[in-house]
C-alpha cells in the first residue's frame, strides 16, 4: 500500500527533514543551473496563455483574489479548455466575481447551472459561492489562509518554516465550515490525504509572491514566501527528478516537501520562485536539448 502523509486522527504527519544536505559543488551547481532559469521564464509573455491570465484581468484585490482562485481551482486539463472554463464562469458572474460572491442570493446562483468544467460541475461552483460567502462574513480568503498558517505548528527540522501541509488542511476544515462538503470535498486538496495540492501551492504563490516581475501579485502579506511550496506536476516533478532535487517517486505531499527543502538550500526566502525555472524547463524540454 502507498504510504500515507495523514495520522490515524486523520491530521497530517509532521514531515521531517531528513535528507542529507549536498555538497556545496552541487548546491552551486542546481543555484547557477535554475537561477539563469527562473529569470529566463518569470516573465508576463506567457500569461494570455496560462491560467495566472485570468486574475490579472482584474485590477481590484478583491476580483483578483476571487478570480484567481477559482482559475486556479479549474486549472488542471488542456490549458484552452481550463481558459474556456474560467471565461465562462466570470462571464456568468457578469465579469464581477468578487461583486458575485458578496451579494449573490440563491436564486442568483441559478446562473450557475449547466455549468461543466471536467468533475467541477454548476453543484460544486455553487458551492464554492457558498463556502467563499462564509469567508467574507470573517476576513475573506486572505483571512482564512493566514489564520490557517498562523494556526500550524512549525515544520519539524525546517528551522522557522510554518508546516504548510497543516496549514492546507486547517484551511480546507474553514472553507466548509458552514457548507456540507459533499461531493465538492475533492477539489479542495487536503495534504493530510497525501495529496501534493498543485493548484492551493500555486494559488497562494500568485498570491504571496512579489509582483516585481509583472506574474505574480504580492497581494498578501500575512503569508511569507519563505512558507510556501513548489506546485508540483508532471514537469517541475520531472525535471527535479532529473536534476537531483526530488528522489521519491509519488508525486505526493512527502515529494512536494522534499523537493522544496532542496530548493529551501538555494534561497530560504522564496524558494517557490523556482517553479518557473524548473516548469519552463520542463515545458520547452530543456534538459532533452541539453544532451
Amino acid at each position: 500500500m502507498p504510504e500515507s502523509s495523514s495520522s490515524p486522527t486523520g491530521r497530517p504527519r509532521r514531515p521531517q527533514n531528513n535528507r542529507r544536505r549536498p555538497s556545496k559543488a552541487r548546491l552551486d551547481e542546481w543555484k547557477t543551473l535554475l537561477d539563469e532559469a527562473a529569470d529566463r521564464y518569470e516573465q508576463p509573455d506567457f500569461l494570455d496563455a496560462d491560467p495566472l491570465g485570468i486574475p490579472h484581468r482584474f485590477s481590484a484585490p478583491e476580483d483578483i483574489a476571487v478570480a484567481g482562485f477559482f482559475a486556479a481551482t479549474l486549472a488542471w486539463g488542456n490549458r484552452k479548455s481550463i481558459l474556456r472554463s474560467c471565461d465562462e464562469l466570470l462571464d456568468r458572474m457578469d465579469g464581477a466575481p468578487a461583486d458575485f460572491v458578496r451579494s449573490a442570493t440563491a436564486k442568483d446562483l441559478d446562473v450557475l447551472d449547466g455549468f461543466v468544467h471536467r468533475t467541477f460541475q454548476a453543484e460544486d461552483a455553487k458551492r464554492f459561492v457558498r463556502c467563499l460567502q462564509s469567508l467574507e462574513r470573517d476576513r475573506g480568503l486572505e483571512g482564512a489562509f493566514s489564520d490557517a498558517f498562523a494556526a500550524a505548528p512549525p515544520l519539524t527540522g525546517g528551522r522557522g518554516v510554518t508546516d504548510m501541509g497543516a496549514a492546507l488542511h486547517h484551511f480546507k476544515l474553514r472553507f466548509f465550515q458552514d457548507e456540507p462538503a459533499g461531493r465538492t470535498v475533492k477539489h479542495v486538496a487536503d495534504p493530510a490525504k497525501g495529496s501534493a495540492a498543485k493548484r492551493l501551492c500555486m494559488y497562494l504563490r500568485w498570491m504571496v509572491r512579489s509582483p516585481h516581475r509583472g506574474v505574480d501579485f504580492g497581494l498578501w502579506s500575512s503569508v511569507s514566501t519563505s512558507d510556501l511550496r513548489l506546485p508540483l506536476d508532471v514537469h517541475t516533478a520531472g525535471v527535479s527528478r532529473a536534476l537531483g532535487l526530488l528522489q521519491r517517486k509519488a508525486n505526493d505531499w512527502r515529494a512536494v516537501e522534499e523537493v522544496t527543502q532542496a530548493l529551501r538550500w538555494l534561497d530560504s526566502e522564496d524558494p517557490v520562485r523556482y517553479d518557473f525555472a524548473l516548469f519552463g524547463m520542463g515545458v520547452n524540454g530543456a534538459l532533452d536539448h541539453a544532451e
